[in-house]
């Protein structure tokens, strides 16, 4: 395998476990990244899926007892059954939403300029949600992702949708959503990191079978490569985010949003950056 590809996708990999799960949006960060490194094109869009993959095993392993748990009373506890069925509430807005209109968003939307814009605009509205609830606290009626009901699901599994708009971030939208209707800062950060696996785990799955025709045994190792930076980066970072939210609102990643697509737009229309498409 070529070196260089090696390092890109690397590079790739590391980028998406380390934006995955922070209000950021990685789609957007993966996007940007490829087009920089200039990796892109059909099969790297697919690379780009697929190693998602890395960041839903880390998940997996850092919440391992728990889902042991829930797995083990699937068919006799009622704790374990409602857990489910609220992923399964919550994952269906953006698996229908989304197998209706990707083509549309992947044709019109999956560039750089409106990544950006899409950085920039979703950076305000955390920065609103956040001073909003420092003038006025929303009263937090959920502590626990156990103690979330039906509609609170299908609610944070809307707010979900809104991250088919790359550059938006399905963490942002989970959290800060789930932050609004309600739910404690660390219910809502614990349950986007949950609803994360079968929301990724079936883009991944999808991706594959869709695109298969593009993929052969060759590209195991690049894909691979890729995978297992995304799982250690992402484990990382789970870790950290956890720790960091005990203590921190979500400002930070707001400013973060902002300057980021702020620097894009304008090495964009200042010719000094081509941001290929």
């Amino acid at each position: 395998m070529d070196l260089t590809l090696a390092l890109k996708a690397l590079i790739m990999g590391l980028v998406e476990g380390f934006t995955e799960f922070l209000p950021i949006s990685s789609t957007g960060h993966l996007i940007l990244a490829g087009s920089l490194l200039d990796f892109t094109g059909d099969k790297i869009k697919v690379f780009e899926i697929v190693i998602q993959a890395g960041a839903i095993f880390a998940v997996c392993w850092e919440y391992r007892q728990r889902i042991a748990a829930v797995l083990s009373g699937l068919l006799t506890d009622a704790k374990s059954q409602k857990f489910v069925a609220n992923l399964i509430i919550a994952f269906l807005p953006a698996a229908v939403l989304g197998l209706l209109f990707s083509k549309a968003i992947k044709a019109s939307l999956f560039k750089p300029v409106p990544v950006a814009l899409a950085f920039i605009l979703g950076g305000f509205v955390i920065l609103w949600v956040e001073r909003r609830n420092r003038a006025n606290p929303v009263a937090v009626r959920i502590v626990s992702v156990d103690e979330m009901g039906a509609l609170d699901a299908f609610k944070v599994g809307c707010a979900q949708a809104f991250a088919l708009v790359p550059g938006t971030s399905r963490s942002g939208a989970t959290i800060i959503g789930g932050m609004l209707f309600g739910l404690s800062r660390k219910a809502a950060t614990e349950f986007s990191f949950f609803l994360a696996i079968p929301t990724l785990l079936a883009a991944t799955v999808y991706s594959i079978y869709k695109d298969r025709a593009l993929l052969s045994l060759a590209d195991v190792p690049l894909f691979g490569i890729g995978t297992v930076a995304a799982f250690v980066s992402a484990f990382l970072c789970v870790r950290w985010l956890l720790r960091y939210i005990s203590s921190h609102d979500f400002t930070a990643f707001a400013w973060y949003r902002i300057a980021f697509g702020l620097v894009v737009l304008a090495t964009s229309y200042g010719n000094l950056v081509t941001w290929a498409d």
